[in-house]
This record gives structure tokens, sequence and C-alpha cells, in this order.
């Protein structure tokens, strides 16, 4: 018998399934993840394929030469965004939404160092308009240490990707399978270890 959630892919003692609610949008995530956050235990991207029954998962570090995704990419009659802080990036906006029958949106699920790795490797993602969020949101990813403030998970930036472009729909269910999630890896830890490595 696997020790894992055939599901969500963690382990079974830390599985998310039971926090996780399938949500509608118009906008579609597309998530490429970097082969070294794939085992993560911690790794948030779970949460927006599982919730997403539109979003789309692929893992590697070059989708130059990706099939699935260029065939995505190919469809004439979808608008796609790579969020990437980029000089050319534009902010999230609703009026993205209206200027665009249809949209799909890239997130790039790694550290810094990985996501620019995916960036610089894949000549596909260059040819696209970039987008950035607003650099006043703040992450509540507790027990990762963050390079700045105004640093999110992968979740919280597909949260506020799609809360921006669809405000007319309640995204909050992903922010909660975070939380719980985040809670349940702080509540395993030996008494002191998170106060000691995490806050102040």
């Amino acid at each position: 018998m696997s020790r894992y959630c055939s599901q969500c892919g963690k382990s079974l003692k830390a599985c998310i399934c039971q926090w996780i609610q399938s949500l509608s949008s118009n906008v579609e995530l597309i998530i490429l993840q970097h082969p070294s956050e794939a085992k993560r235990p911690m790794g948030t991207a779970r949460i927006l394929t599982l919730s997403l029954p539109n979003s789309h998962y692929f893992v590697g570090e070059d989708f130059s030469q990706h099939q699935p995704l260029n065939q995505l990419l190919s469809q004439q009659d979808v608008a796609h965004f790579v969020l990437y802080p980029g000089e050319s990036s534009q902010e999230v906006q609703t009026e993205l939404v209206k200027k665009n029958h249809k949209m799909r949106v890239i997130l790039l699920d790694g550290t810094w160092k990985k996501a620019y790795k995916i960036w610089q490797l894949s000549s596909n993602l260059q040819a696209l308009p970039l987008l950035r969020l607003p650099t006043e949101l703040k992450g509540n990813y507790r027990i990762r240490k963050a390079p700045s403030d105004n640093a999110l998970s992968t979740v919280e930036a597909g949260f506020h990707i799609l809360t921006l472009l669809e405000p007319q729909r309640d995204f909050t269910p992903l922010l909660t399978a975070f939380d719980n999630m985040i809670q349940f890896q702080i509540e395993q830890m030996p008494h002191g270890v998170f106060e000691r490595n995490y806050r102040g």
C-alpha cells in the first residue's frame, strides 16, 4: 500500500485533499514546475491544479520543444501571458479580460533562481507578453524563507491573478487550503522550531 495520496501526491499523513474545493474560472492557469519542486512536501502548485479543473500542469526546465504546451500556445483564439517581472511586464488588471475573449496565464513554479532558469531556457515563453502582480501584495508562506516580504507562493500568485482578473468570483478556498497545509506542517515541527527559524 502506497504511503502517498494518489490524488495530491503528498504523504497520506499530509494529504491536502480534504481542503480542496473545485472552483470555476474563465481564465486558465498553466503551471510550469521546475523538477526540483515536484517532490517538495510543502509545494503549493498542486492546490491550484486540484482546485481548478481547467488548469494545465507540466514539469520541466526547458519548454521550448514541449509539445503539449506548444499546442496550447498555438491556439489562435486564446491570449497567453507569462507572470514574470520583466521590464516590459504590465500589471494584472481586470481590463485584460475585457480585451481578450479567452486568457491563459503561465506561472513558473520554483525558487527565483529556478524560475529564471525556466524563463531563460524556454524560447517559446520569451515571445509572450509579461504580467506582474502589484508590488504591495504580501505573501504568507510562513515556513519558507522568502527573499522579500512581497514574495508569493505559486498558489498565492494564482489566487491574486484570478481575483484581479475575475473579481466577481470567490477564489478564497485556494488560500484556505494553503493556510491549512501550512498550519499542519507547523504543527508537525518539534516544539520551538518554528519560532526559532521562521518568526522575527
